[in-house]
């Protein structure tokens, strides 16, 4: 199944595979907490797509781009964890080859589309992946107010043992500027956009994410 289309790496799908397992309904406004507040982008309590934090998450792979990767993205239960769960084939072809989840950080994205996230000492995610590799490879991508092309971010790749739950924490200075903007331009966490990616190497994805948000060194 394909998600819908996008346009370089910060487009909204159209459409796709988005299935809520965790019933409920958002809840208003008021009732969530800023993820600059609380730390959590999403604990995976509230009803898929919303995150715990106020906004919602988007599954996009390259189509719009020319790219032939497809993908699908739900809410499941995997190995006791409720968690996002990103499967998907990346494909090489036509210059494409990405899928991922995403999504905004702002409570409030008529009063800033930006989160000031520089208390924090970087992000910090559980999660979990099937493979063929002894470690499978995945990214983190964030945009803030230098990324104002489609294909702009700053990124960083983590590996983890197929099979097994691990945490993963990415320090700030982890992050490297790809595209017009950041590639000139030292990264700042004020963040509007954070991605899980699968990108560059043609696979079949099966990635979730029980929990992500920003960690702090005591």
């Amino acid at each position: 199944m394909d998600f819908a289309n996008a346009m370089g790496l910060d487009e909204s799908p159209s459409g796709g595979t988005q299935k809520n397992t965790t019933g409920g309904t958002k809840k208003a406004k008021s009732a969530y907490v800023s993820c600059i507040s609380s730390g959590v982008i999403d604990d995976m309590s509230d009803p898929f797509p919303f995150t715990s934090s106020g906004s919602q998450w988007q599954g996009i792979t390259d189509r719009v781009m020319g790219g032939k990767s497809s993908g699908s993205l739900s809410r499941e239960t995997i190995e006791e964890k409720l968690a996002n769960v990103l499967r998907g084939h990346v494909s090489l072809e036509n210059n494409g080859g990405f899928v991922q989840m995403a999504t905004d950080l702002s409570l409030d994205p008529s009063e800033d589309v930006f989160v000031n996230a520089e208390k924090f000492d970087g992000v910090e995610l559980e999660v979990y992946c099937e493979g063929t590799e002894v470690a499978e490879k995945f990214n983190i991508h964030l945009r803030n107010p230098a990324c104002d092309r489609q294909n702009s971010s700053y990124r960083t790749t983590f590996e983890i043992r197929p099979g097994k739950w691990a945490t993963v924490r990415l320090p700030w200075d982890a992050f490297k500027g790809y595209g017009p903007g950041p590639e000139s331009t030292a990264f700042v966490p004020v963040l509007r956009r954070l991605a899980v990616v699968s990108i560059g190497e043609a696979k079949e994805v099966v990635l979730a994410v029980a929990k992500v948000g920003f960690y702090s060194v005591i």
